[in-house]
């Protein structure tokens, strides 16, 4: 019994770190790579993000392997059966591939913009979009407690981008404040976007028994396409001069290893970790995340308001996350 209790004990301590490294190595990977000043061609964004497609569809394809015993035959026959065979079902993950395509592509532009713990604080505002879109699809209660939080939500993500004086001339504050405005503008969008796609990826999964795997190689399959598509619009006369990897570097594979694998990294840990330990991570993450784009990276200067905006994210993750079974008259629905 004791051995038991220090081996889920020492699960969750494991899935702490795996989310904290997850998240935070890729928001810092991905802002260096934005930002460093390097001779020859930067990499392409919309490469980075199909790259990133194709590398979680052979992950999620060898963990049906996997699943399946190791045998082709039969992996063969679950991926016909239900992508296949079932069109309809298949067509069904087209409009979250599609969005969470765009979502990818816009964290290349915010953190092409906005420091990294910048960032990670006002993108937590996905907290606030996925509960909305859960009231309002799933029919989700949130009790009043939970409402209150994503009001210190807001207060917080409203006090770090809040405006601060800086030196230096004019014409540099108006470019400043033009990059951190697309920056946060990039960041919002991904945030809405992140929170439907994920409710109705969440309410797709709730309809069928299919494995999740297999669900994430169907939503790979159309990231891919919509990732190339987008590519050959916005850079096709980048890619024909020079290449669709053009620019890359360790650091840039880096990047698109994070990005492909660090989800199904979570995927698989998250059945350790509850809300209170989702809430450390997410904590802990902004904190390294600042340290290390203000000792390291020198791209970030906290400010009183910036700490006192990281606290009310910091606080409404947790209360968000708190579990409370509330009384019926104090859930409130929309």
């Amino acid at each position: 019994m004791v051995l038991s209790s220090l081996h889920s004990l020492r699960l969750k301590y494991m899935s702490l770190g795996v989310l904290v490294l997850q998240t935070t190595s890729l928001v810092l990977t991905m802002r260096y790579s934005r930002t460093l000043k390097e001779d020859g061609l930067r990499y392409l964004a919309s490469s980075a993000v199909v790259s990133a497609e194709v590398l979680k569809i052979l992950a999620c394809t060898l963990l049906v392997f996997m699943e399946n015993n190791f045998s082709v035959r039969a992996m063969n026959q679950l991926l016909k059966e239900e992508i296949v065979n079932k069109p309809v079902e298949t067509m069904k993950l087209a409009i979250p591939a599609g969005i969470y395509t765009l979502q990818n592509n816009l964290l290349y532009v915010a953190l092409s913009n906005l420091d990294a713990a910048t960032y990670q604080v006002t993108y937590q505002l996905k907290i606030l979009t996925t509960a909305l879109f859960s009231v309002s699809m799933l029919g989700k209660r949130l009790a009043s407690y939970q409402w209150l939080s994503l009001l210190f939500l807001m207060a917080g993500v409203t006090l770090v981008q809040w405006p601060t004086e800086s030196e230096g001339d004019s014409e540099q504050k108006i470019l400043s404040a033009g990059s951190q405005f697309v920056g946060l503008m990039a960041v919002l969008t991904a945030c809405v976007s992140s929170g439907f796609a994920g409710v109705y990826f969440e309410k797709i999964l709730k309809e069928t028994k299919q494995s999740v795997w297999v669900r994430n190689i169907q939503l790979g399959l159309f990231g891919f396409v919509f990732g190339l598509v987008g590519m050959i619009v916005y850079d096709g006369p980048r890619v024909r001069q020079s290449g669709m990897f053009q620019g890359y570097s360790t650091i840039t594979c880096t990047v698109v290893v994070l990005q492909a694998l660090g989800g199904l990294v979570i995927a698989m840990v998250i059945k350790y970790a509850d809300n209170i330990l989702k809430g450390f991570a997410t904590s802990l993450s902004i904190i390294v995340s600042a340290l290390i784009s203000y000792f390291l990276l020198e791209d970030f200067n906290p400010t009183g308001v910036f700490f006192l905006g990281s606290l009310l994210v910091i606080a409404a993750t947790f209360l968000y996350g708190y579990e409370h079974k509330p009384a019926s008259s104090s859930a409130i629905k929309v």
